[in-house]
C-alpha cells in the first residue's frame, strides 16, 4: 500500500526532482576545498525521485498524522485543546519574526513589552510575584523551580534538606526532576479517594524535607480538598511547595496556586495558553515564584522603567541561565494573544467548560467502565478498565486500539500508575456536545463489542497501516537508519 512505502522504494535510477543552474565558477575537487579526513569516499545512497514523487510521498505520510485539526484528541494530562488560528497569525507578524535577540534594546521595545506583559499576566493567573520565561518546556520548568528552591534553602543554611516529597500519583517528570537536582525522592501515598493521604504526609515530612511537588488537580483529575492542611504541614516542617502546572487548564480564573500556598510554579504554556502541542515542536515552561525567591531566578528578567523596557541582570543569587536568550519567544506571543483575547472571564469560562465536559463524559461512561474514583472530577478523569469483563481477557490497550478504528485518538493509557488498566480522558473546553456524544457512543459500542465478540477488540485496530507492533522489541531494538535491502 502506498502509505507503507519508504521514499527509497520509489527510487528509479536517473530520475531527478531538481535542476541546478550552470556552474559559473571554476570547478574544483572537494579534496582541494576540504580536509581529506572529513570526506566520505563512498557515494551517498540517496533516493532518485521526481518532484511529484516527493510531494505525493510526504503528503500521504502527513495524512496518517492525527491532530486537533482532524479530530478529537482526548489525551489525559496533556490538554490537547484546539488553538485559535489568530494566535498563529500574531506570532507570524513581521515585527515578531524579523527581529533578533541580539539587537539593541532600543530596537526591540515591542518584543520586550510582549515578554514583560506575558510575565505580568502569568503572575496574575498564578498568584505569583515574579516570573522567568527562560525554561523551554514543562520538565525544564520543573527543574528550574527546584533549583531555585534548593539554592534558597542552601543560602538559609538548610543544607540538610535533601529530600523532595512526591505523591505516588505524580507525573513521572516529578521524581526525575528531584533526582536530577540532587535530591532523594520520598513518596507520599494517596488515600482511598485518590488524594494525598494527609496522615502519611505527616509521617514523611522531617527536617530533611526541602519541599513537596504537587499537581492540583492531580493526575486522577481530582482537586486536593485538604490543600490548606497539606501546605501547612510542609511549611511548618520548613519545606517549600512547588506546583506542577500541567493541569492548570482546570483552574484558570477559579483559584490560583499562590493562594493555595505554593511558593513556586511552572506553567505549560503549550498546553494551557494556546500553542500547538506535540510533534516535537517548541513548548515553554515559565516559572513563577513568590517574592522571597525572586533573587534566585534565572537572569535576566524583563523589567520596565517608565515607558522603557530593559533586561534586568541584577539578580544577586541567580541560579544562572537555563536557556539561551529569553526562552521560546514565539510561544509567548501566542500565549499572550490568548490571554488578552480571553480576559479573566474568558479564562474562567474555559476552565468551567473543561470541567463540565469531563464530568459529562465520566457520568455517561461510568455504567460501562470502572471509575478509578467515583467522585466529581475536574478537567480529566480516569477509568480502570471495562465494567463487564468477567474473564479478564481484555485490557485497556485493547480498548485504545479499537478506538483507532472508530476515528479517535486514544486517551492516555496506563497512567497514573496507581490505577490498574488506567485510561485517562481529558476532553478540554473546546469540544462541542456533539463531539462528546459521538465519543461516548464509540466507547459504549466498544463495551458492547467486548461482551458480544472480544476478538473484535483483541485484533484491533483493523484499519490502521500499522496494527500491533511488538512494542517491547520496538523500544529495545530501535531501527533509526535505512539499510538498503532490509
Amino acid at each position: 500500500m502506498k502509505y507503507n512505502k519508504l521514499i527509497f522504494d520509489l527510487s528509479t535510477p536517473g530520475r531527478t526532482g531538481y535542476r541546478l543552474p550552470p556552474l559559473d565558477v571554476e570547478e574544483k575537487e572537494l579534496s582541494d576545498l576540504l580536509p581529506k579526513e572529513i570526506l566520505n569516499e563512498e557515494e551517498l545512497d540517496l533516493p532518485e525521485v521526481s518532484e511529484v514523487d516527493v510531494i505525493r510521498h510526504y503528503t500521504n505520510l502527513s495524512n496518517l498524522n492525527f491532530g486537533l485539526d482532524t479530530g478529537f484528541y482526548p489525551l489525559g494530562s496533556c490538554t490537547m485543546k484546539y488553538n485559535p488560528k489568530i494566535n498563529e497569525d500574531m506570532a507570524s507578524l513581521a515585527g515578531m519574526t524579523a527581529i533578533h535577540p541580539m539587537q539593541d534594546i532600543d530596537e526591540v521595545q515591542g518584543a520586550l513589552q510582549v515578554l514583560y506583559d506575558a510575565q505580568k499576566y502569568l503572575c496574575e493567573v498564578a498568584g505569583m510575584d515574579y516570573m522567568t520565561l527562560q525554561p523551554a518546556a514543562g520538565a525544564h520548568g520543573e527543574i528550574t523551580a527546584i533549583m531555585v528552591m534548593k539554592k534558597y534553602l542552601e543560602d538559609q543554611g538548610e543544607t540538610q534538606r535533601n529530600e523532595i516529597i512526591v505523591p505516588d500519583s505524580a507525573h513521572g517528570t516529578n521524581p526525575a526532576t528531584a533526582v536530577m537536582a540532587g535530591f532523594k525522592v520520598v513518596e507520599v501515598k494517596s488515600n482511598e479517594m485518590g488524594r494525598v493521604d494527609v496522615e502519611d504526609l505527616k509521617k514523611v515530612v522531617s527536617d530533611k524535607t526541602a519541599g513537596l511537588m504537587l499537581t492540583n488537580p492531580n493526575t486522577l483529575g481530582l482537586f486536593e480538598t485538604d490543600m490548606k492542611e497539606i501546605a501547612d504541614i510542609v511549611h511548618d516542617a520548613g519545606g517549600l511547595l512547588y506546583y506542577d502546572g500541567a493541569n492548570a487548564n482546570a483552574i484558570l480564573g477559579q483559584v490560583r496556586p499562590g493562594d493555595m500556598g505554593f511558593d513556586a510554579i511552572h506553567f505549560n504554556v503549550h498546553k494551557t495558553f494556546s500553542t500547538p502541542h506535540g510533534g516535537g515542536g517548541p513548548g515553554t515552561g515559565p516559572v513563577g515564584v513568590k517574592a522571597f525567591l525572586k533573587d534566585y531566578l534565572p537572569k535576566p528578567i524583563v523589567e520596565k522603567d517608565g515607558d522603557n523596557y530593559y533586561l534586568d541582570y541584577d539578580i544577586k543569587h541567580s541560579i544562572g541561565r537555563v536557556k539561551d536568550f529569553n526562552g521560546h519567544f514565539g510561544i509567548y506571543i501566542r500565549g499572550l494573544a490568548y490571554i488578552m483575547a480571553m480576559g479573566h472571564d474568558g479564562l474562567k469560562l474555559a476552565s468551567s467548560l473543561a470541567v463540565l465536559n469531563a464530568n459529562y463524559l465520566q457520568h455517561e461512561l461510568k455504567d460501562h467502565y470502572k471509575l478509578a474514583v467515583d467522585d466529581i472530577c475536574k478537567h480529566e478523569f480516569v477509568l480502570a478498565g471495562l465494567k463487564d469483563d468477567a474473564d479478564g481477557q481484555l485490557t485497556t490497550n485493547d480498548v485504545a486500539k479499537r478506538l483507532l478504528d472508530k476515528g479517535y485518538h486514544p486517551p492516555t493509557v496506563y497512567f497514573p500508575l496507581i490505577v490498574p488498566e488506567a485510561l485517562m480522558i481529558e476532553p478540554t473546553e473546546t469540544e462541542s456536545k456533539q463531539t462528546l456524544d459521538s465519543f461516548i457512543k464509540a466507547m459504549k459500542e466498544i463495551a458492547e463489542e467486548a461482551k458480544e465478540d472480544i476478538d473484535i477488540l483483541l485484533e484491533a485496530p483493523h484499519n490502521a497501516p500499522v496494527r500491533r507492533p511488538d512494542e517491547t522489541k520496538a523500544a529495545k531494538d530501535l531501527i533509526l537508519t535505512y539499510q538498503k535491502g532490509e
